[in-house]
């Protein structure tokens, strides 16, 4: 039974969109404040530290970026290359989701870092010993949504993406047929079942023998560039 090709482009942008979204998301968490620390009265420092997600979770303003790569490159793959970008994207939101639940796991570990170069305390029982109290704010929560929300798009493309509309002409140089054949062999094929006239199908492949109209197209554009570097106007 054969598909509404409206239904696939739809399935196919609501894929990518998903996934600009999810990314996107991730990409914002990322530089905002995850954990509030405030430290103990024992502390000649700095009562309270605001945590980046970039440092509590280094790794997401990667991954965000990735998944944006990710999309753009789905946008213009073959069938057999959707399946696997689909399932890199899947992996993509399972490490989003990684990285932000063991950073809210265990926010002092994660905050280590900014701990450290507040205070000069190293140490993971000095820093815990300094820690007072820890406040986590939403950022985290938002980045495990979107982790998720990358996870059901990539899946999304593993199980639609044989609906989705083959790519698009402009990225096909030779190949003028779905099937990868040169395009001589899809003007051939169709003059012998009388699709395409015979004297359409030898203008089709006139254009790549050596005495073409192309060839010449090629001479004078090239004549016309020397005129240019000579400083002559060529369209007189």
């Amino acid at each position: 039974m054969a598909t509404d090709p409206g239904v696939g482009r739809r399935a196919k942008y609501l894929t990518m969109l998903l996934l600009v979204v999810g990314s996107g998301l991730v990409l914002l968490a990322a530089t905002q404040t995850w954990f509030t620390i405030r430290l103990s009265d024992t502390a000649n420092h700095s009562s309270t530290i605001e945590v980046a997600g970039s440092v509590a979770a280094p790794a997401l303003t990667a991954l965000a970026l990735a998944g944006l790569a990710l999309t753009a490159a789905l946008a213009i793959a073959g069938p057999v290359f959707r399946i696997v970008l689909a399932l890199l994207g899947v992996l993509l939101g399972v490490s989003v989701l990684i990285s932000a639940i063991t950073a809210v796991s265990d926010a002092v570990r994660a905050s280590a870092s900014a701990i450290t170069t507040a205070t000069g305390v190293a140490g993971n029982a000095s820093i815990r010993h300094l820690v007072h109290s820890v406040e986590t704010q939403l950022w985290p929560w938002l980045a495990m949504v979107a982790g998720a929300l990358i996870i059901l798009a990539a899946a999304a493309a593993v199980v639609f993406s044989r609906l989705w509309p083959g790519p698009s002409r402009k990225y096909q140089t030779r190949f003028a047929g779905e099937d990868g054949r040169p395009a001589e062999e899809v003007v051939a094929e169709a003059s012998e079942e009388g699709a395409v006239p015979a004297d359409a199908a030898a203008d089709e492949t006139a254009d790549d023998t050596p005495d073409g109209t192309s060839t010449l197209d090629r001479d004078t554009a090239i004549d016309s560039w020397d005129e240019l570097t000579r400083g002559d106007d060529p369209t007189r």
